[in-house]
């Protein structure tokens, strides 16, 4: 009898089933271009299609990333991004969570007025005319901090982060106190641990914003040599097919061609990995993360 109940209960229901098909059918159109990039990225010059969609693997032809990896300035681009990446992200989390804790104490003198400031930030800007003039006088004209610093801070975190830090209990600190604890202390020993699913995410959110920075690199760098990744990537787009051609010949031999979307998917896959292979170790800080921010945020 029990046994049966538990059947029932297991058994799915029509509504159940449907919203499965929904979701599923839902996740096949989302994983779709990721798969045709990839299928694409293996194509072999003597497949050219007319068409731009392939359901099925065309050929499996390692030419267009033996381009790849054979271009130093791939390897140079890729060091830039890692370097921005990594001191990024500890340079915006350092300034996020330090200025995010600090607001939110009400107690803290000019709280609001800051706030004011950083929320108007929000909706208006000097324009690009007047911020390129700020860089220049900063020197960062040419320097790979341009895609560090100017960007370090993200408004609409902070403020997410700065409500987090309000919802702790306060006996927390006041037992800390008691104790002789600053509040440098209480911030990195105290509230870091016990948040650090919360910071997991919002770390995970600076490193895909400084992995797929361009905008800065395009507008103030003109230096090949420090140029990001995705300025890379973005040149592999729209370069002329010629130019794709004699790298491949270079790489592959004088006979050898290289189909150019073939070149082009497979620098787009080249630069994807490395972030995606970030989130299988964050994955459960990031999913307890949104659950911690989606109650007490």
């Amino acid at each position: 009898m029990k046994l049966t109940q538990t059947r029932k209960r297991t058994r799915l229901g029509t509504f159940d089933i449907a919203v499965y098909i929904v979701l599923g059918l839902l996740s096949l159109i989302t994983f779709f271009p990721f798969y045709n990039v990839l299928i694409i990225s293996f194509a072999k010059f003597d497949v050219i299609s007319k068409q731009n969609l392939y359901l099925l693997p065309l050929s499996f032809d390692l030419t267009p990333y033996k381009v790849i990896m054979t271009d130093a300035k791939f390897w140079s681009s890729t060091l830039n991004t890692v370097i921005v990446t990594v001191a990024g992200v500890l340079f915006s989390m350092i300034i996020s969570v330090t200025g995010a804790y600090a607001l939110s104490k009400k107690g803290m003198p000019g709280r609001n007025a800051m706030l004011t400031l950083i929320l108007f930030t929000m909706f208006f800007n000097g324009g690009l005319i007047p911020f390129y003039l700020i860089i220049k006088d900063l020197g960062l004209v040419n320097n790979i901090l341009v895609m560090i610093i100017p960007a370090g801070l993200n408004t609409f975190y902070l403020i997410i982060m700065k409500n987090y830090f309000g919802t702790l209990p306060e006996s927390l600190e006041e037992s800390a106190k008691l104790d002789g604890a600053n509040d440098l202390y209480i911030l990195f020993k105290i509230i870091l641990p016990i948040s650090a699913p919360f910071i997991a995410t919002f770390g995970l959110f600076y490193a895909v914003e400084r992995w797929n920075e361009w905008w800065y690199a395009l507008i103030f760098i003109s230096d090949s040599a420090k140029a990001p990744l995705q300025i890379y990537l973005r040149e592999t787009l729209i370069t002329s097919n010629q130019l794709l051609n004699t790298l491949a010949q270079q790489a592959a031999g004088s006979n050898s061609r290289v189909y150019t979307p073939a070149l082009q998917m497979a620098t787009i896959v080249v630069s994807s990995v490395p972030i995606l292979m970030v989130y299988p170790f964050l994955q459960k800080h990031f999913a307890k993360g949104i659950l911690v921010g989606s109650i007490k945020g």
